[in-house]
């Protein structure tokens, strides 16, 4: 069975009530599909109305719900009308065999049964009055019904991508002012290893701080990115590392060839050897992030796109940096206090479940370097819908 392009919108209602992180678990552990890209929109009017209008016109869908999901769109994707500020709007893309199917499956029918099995059961509503009439209709999530309208509501989104699309810090439920920061926040590849509700878990903790996500993509870091980005550590390591490595060689030594050495040759082995360990470490951080061993390659091939996939998200709000990495945890897992994401889901000091900036300068060279706001979907829908 060939490979289908599926889409998830997550509804500013959704996203606005930080129920983000579990829509996303539902979709990527219940679906078994790769997620490959990600973006927050602030749509205009005109995406707005012209996403009402197509689902106006979509004749896979119910004839009695179709007005109604049109108005929906129509009012609650667009600007306030009071305020004239943006709401946020999450896209998700999958891809695999019987995507579509899949996604329809896990999103439910626009009238809930209140199960909990599906996306909508749990987070939409669809409330009638007592002449039968939808009162109140919330349907958390938009989908495309059939292969066709998922092409023609993406080629229409990814028109307006770059324009309305990125990084949405202006957007009404986000804070302003001088105390709001910005965090990047990676969960790491080991998070993706295979389908699993660990991303939108990871998310869902991270809702704790009250902070929005303006900003997501889902990335493949490349060599030279990964070199770039975790520099500084490089020489961190490459100092830190001679006690350690002038330790171990003069055990070594010892155990070798019986014979103890001074600490004048050991501090001698320590400058030498120290700093190469230092190098071979940072680059197994490198190919953990990217899934290529970096050392030695050409410039071409490290621009590359790597084997691994993460997630990158940007939150805003109030002091940002201290509260996301106040819910991460330390580097070191074990010494996270329970509840937090490192202790919840961390392996070790490197497979740690996710990153997090530790300044407002780190973050914007970090967002500079993964090109957190590059536009992302085009590419996808191109690939599917020439």
């Amino acid at each position: 069975m060939a490979k289908e392009l599926a889409f998830v919108l997550i509804n500013p209602y959704t996203v606005s009530k930080s129920r983000t992180g579990g829509v996303i678990a539902r979709y990527i552990s219940r679906t078994g599909l790769d997620l490959v890209a990600a973006r927050m929109f602030a749509p205009s009017v005109e995406l707005a109305n012209a996403f009402a209008e197509q689902i106006r016109g979509d004749t896979d869908v119910d004839p009695l719900i179709r007005p109604l999901l049109a108005d929906y769109a129509a009012r609650e994707y667009g600007p306030d009308p009071v305020t004239g500020r943006s709401r946020r709007v999450m896209m998700l893309l999958f891809e695999g065999e019987n995507a579509i199917q899949l996604v329809k499956d896990v999103t439910g029918p626009i009238r809930p049964t209140n199960s909990g099995e599906t996306v909508r059961d749990t987070y939409g509503d669809h409330i009638l009055d007592l002449a039968g009439a939808v009162k109140y209709l919330e349907p958390a999530v938009f989908i495309g019904p059939s292969a066709h309208a998922i092409g023609e509501t993406l080629k229409l989104w990814a028109k307006y991508s770059a324009e309305c699309g990125g990084i949405v810090d202006s957007a009404g439920d986000v804070a302003q002012g001088a105390a709001s920061e910005e965090a990047l926040v990676i969960l790491k590849p080991d998070n993706f290893r295979f389908a699993s509700a660990r991303p939108g878990l990871i998310i869902d903790i991270f809702s704790r701080s009250g902070l929005r996500i303006v900003g997501a993509k889902v990335h493949r870091m490349t060599v030279a990115e990964a070199e770039e980005f975790y520099g500084p550590v490089r020489n961190v390591l490459r100092e830190k590392l001679k006690g350690k490595v002038a330790e171990r060689a003069a055990k070594a030594v010892a155990a070798e060839l019986g014979m103890e050495i001074s600490e004048e040759i050991k501090g001698q082995l320590g400058e030498l050897i120290g700093p190469m360990y230092g190098d071979n470490q940072f680059y197994q951080i490198v190919e953990f992030m990217t899934g290529r061993w970096g050392e030695g390659l050409v410039d071409e091939e490290k621009a590359k796109p790597g084997n691994s996939r993460c997630l990158l998200l940007v939150y805003a709000g109030p002091n940002a940096i201290s509260r996301i990495r106040s819910i991460l945890g330390p580097t070191d897992p074990s010494k996270a206090l329970p509840g937090s994401v490192r202790r919840e889901f961390g392996q070790d000091i490197m497979v740690n479940a996710a990153h997090a900036s530790d300044s407002v300068e780190n973050a914007r060279r970090e967002m500079g370097i993964t090109k957190v706001g590059e536009e992302s979907i085009r590419p996808w829908v191109e690939a599917y819908y020439p």
